[in-house]
């Protein structure tokens, strides 16, 4: 009798603490639980009143349908804690093809088919556990059929008395969750026509005389990963962009900078990339790999067709990348053609700037003619903890200087056991570092013929930005010629490497039509 009635309690907590719980995990308060979930109460209802021969086949049914709902509420969470939304049951499920790579390029392919097999696994016994506490439920609630009805009528009757202006006594949190979700499924399967329509219109795809403002000019385009406006806020940030702000006007450089709305927060690093050079709005797998399936013209094809040689450096890619043929570069860097031969500082695989370097021994300082260059630099990736230092760029070689510094290869996700404060101050770190490869590259290379912009591709994680976090980054635009600046003076941008609060926010995907509309004649 005793441990009949305690799986009944353990089966009522589990459908209790599913139906109520948030789907955000700030929100996981005691407050948040001290509540009546309707549809529970409905549930009950409902299976107490079916007939026999159907009560058991429903409540099968509907313990599947609470087990599948429950895993959709462990995604949303996840999601939320990274990517600042929740899953799409429609433009998601792409995502996790990387995320099974990843597992297999940082610990190997036994670790990644393992975790396949164990998030398998736990899905059915979710599932299955879900199933057989209603089926627990409704088969103790059938049993007592006039008590049953008898207490639903008086919980409800108690949730509507004493109902108080801003205290909830119930919650009908799953059924918003689910109507939300239905929403976002209706919009994604709509979402590859609309991006159809989007990408039907390429107002510069043969226009002559792309760029010509530029000519003569070598043009890099750097990715500073996960450099979010938050970051702006860290003092360690802040000092270090004045410092550089300094040095570049020392230099004899002149700067601009702005704000740009990314189409995605946390991770997805290639669609804000993706995002910027082809001047579509790129937030989900679905619509990136419908980009790089198409024939759009990218700014490194811009440029490759306005006689520039385009290379992509990206030292985050450590496999086959088929995209290099959407983007049109004469030739591309991965991780293993840099050059690095020392070991890797978290998720990064070569410190950024090595990276630079590489970029500048192997290409800018055999340039015979303009050059322009996409640079994702990704020392500022999760879990930024340990960070290289800044060495002598005469000493850097093949990397075996770095060998002196304490390295991992933590995972992105171990920030998540660590405490919150101290990885805010690594993230700020890793930030300044970042920024200031950025800066002495240009005091130790630059000259009139660089232009040099870099930006954020996206916010960092939650815990570092806070909640309610908007989605915009910082980008700066660097040169010495000071034409090259006169030319986007009408763009408003803010004087320097740092912009301030008042500083003009537009959406990422409109940079490459306003980079091209500045740089090249008018349309006629």
């Amino acid at each position: 009798m005793l441990l009949r009635r305690t799986v009944t309690l353990l089966a009522g907590l589990f459908v209790l603490f599913v139906l109520i719980a948030p789907s955000d995990l700030d929100k996981f308060t005691p407050e948040a639980f001290l509540r009546v979930p309707l549809e529970g109460l409905v549930g009950v209802l409902v299976l107490v009143l079916l007939p026999p021969r159907f009560r058991k086949p429903a409540a099968v049914v509907a313990g599947v349908a609470l087990g599948l709902f429950t895993v959709v509420k462990i995604m949303d969470i996840g999601f939320d804690m990274v990517l600042y939304r929740p899953f799409d049951l429609v433009l998601d499920w792409p995502l996790l093809a990387p995320a099974v790579d990843f597992v297999d390029v940082t610990f190997g392919r036994f670790a990644s088919m393992l975790a396949v097999v164990a998030a398998v696994a736990l899905v059915g016994v979710i599932v299955l556990l879900a199933s057989v506490s209603v089926l627990r439920l409704s088969s103790v609630a059938a049993s007592r059929r006039p008590v049953a009805i008898r207490a639903v009528a008086l919980v409800a009757v108690a949730c509507v008395s004493l109902a108080v202006p801003g205290i909830p006594v119930y919650s009908d949190a799953a059924a918003t969750s689910l109507v939300d979700h239905a929403r976002r499924v209706q919009a994604g399967l709509h979402d590859q026509e609309v991006f159809a329509a989007e990408a039907s219109v390429d107002a510069y795809r043969g226009h002559p005389g792309l760029l010509s403002s530029l000519q003569g000019k070598d043009v890099v385009i750097s990715f500073v990963e996960s450099y979010g406006k938050s970051a702006l806020d860290l003092p360690e940030v802040s000092a270090k962009l004045a410092d550089g702000n300094s040095r570049l006007k020392a230099a004899g450089y002149t700067a601009r900078s702005a704000f740009l709305t990314s189409p995605t927060a946390g991770g997805g690093s290639w669609m804000a990339q993706a995002t910027l050079l082809s001047g579509l709005w790129i937030d989900n797998q679905q619509r990136y790999r419908n980009l790089v399936a198409s024939d759009r013209l990218t700014l490194p094809r811009a440029f490759r067709e306005a006689s520039w040689r385009s290379v992509g450096v990206v030292p985050g890619i450590t496999q086959a990348w088929p995209e290099v043929d959407f983007f049109h570069y004469d030739k591309v860097y991965s991780a293993q053609d840099l050059g690095y031969t020392g070991p890797r500082f978290g998720y990064a695989t070569t410190p950024d700037q090595f990276t630079l370097e590489s970029f500048q021994r192997n290409e800018r300082s055999k340039a015979a003619g303009p050059l322009m260059a996409a640079i994702p630099m990704v020392s500022s990736h999760a879990p930024w903890s340990p960070t290289p230092d800044s060495v002598s760029w005469d000493k850097l070689g093949d990397g075996s200087i770095y060998r002196t510094m304490p390295a991992s290869d933590d995972p992105p996700e171990s920030i998540f056991g660590r405490d919150p404060a101290a990885v805010r101050a690594d993230y700020g770190h890793s930030i300044s570092y970042s920024l200031e490869s950025v800066v002495s590259y240009l005091e130790r290379y630059g000259d009139e013929n660089l232009v040099f912009v870099f930006l954020g591709d996206h916010q960092p994680a939650q815990m570092v930005t806070g909640e309610g976090a908007s989605r915009d980054v910082p980008i700066t635009i660097v040169a010495k010629d000071p034409a090259v600046l006169s030319k986007i003076e009408a763009w408003k941008w803010d004087d320097g490497i740092r912009p301030g609060g008042t500083a003009p926010v537009s959406k990422m995907s409109d940079f490459r039509d306003q980079f091209l509309s500045t740089f090249s004649p008018p349309k006629v």
